[in-house]
């Protein structure tokens, strides 16, 4: 069975709840990445994705030294680093993430996304994903 721990970025790029708004836009940029963990010590406070940045902040011509934490998604959504990829696969769909921090305990071990899940998993796990996720919500 293959788990969240096998196909999971460990490479996780993370900032602390007073950065702001163009500070993680600079780390996107630096890191060629969409998506930036905010943590508040060990423990996971929000993730905040350039769509985030772009819907939430921009559009409406927020200022860009305000605290990401504000356009952040807060009480974020983990699993286990044991859990098998096809059920992450499932929650990802029924949740509709496109990102899944990963855990180990209470830590934070790992990122998986749909491109991990493409390239990294086999079974249609990103299939099944994908689905989930392009529905309309009600």
């Amino acid at each position: 069975m293959t788990t969240l721990r096998d196909i999971m970025t460990t490479d996780l790029t993370t900032t602390d709840p007073r950065a702001t708004l163009k500070e993680v836009a600079t780390l996107m940029r630096e890191q060629d990445i969409g998506n930036v963990l905010i943590m508040d010590g060990d423990q996971l406070s929000g993730i905040i994705t350039d769509r985030d940045i772009v819907i939430r902040a921009v559009a409406y011509g927020h200022d860009l030294g305000s605290a990401a934490t504000d356009y952040a998604t807060g009480n974020v959504f983990t699993m286990d680093a044991e859990t098998s990829v096809q059920d992450a696969a499932k929650a990802m769909a029924d949740r509709q993430l496109r990102r899944l921090p990963v855990t180990d305990g209470a830590k934070v071990v790992g990122i998986v996304s749909l491109a991990d899940l493409a390239t990294r998993a086999s079974g249609g796990a990103d299939e099944q994903a994908l689905q989930g996720i392009s529905q309309p919500t009600v």
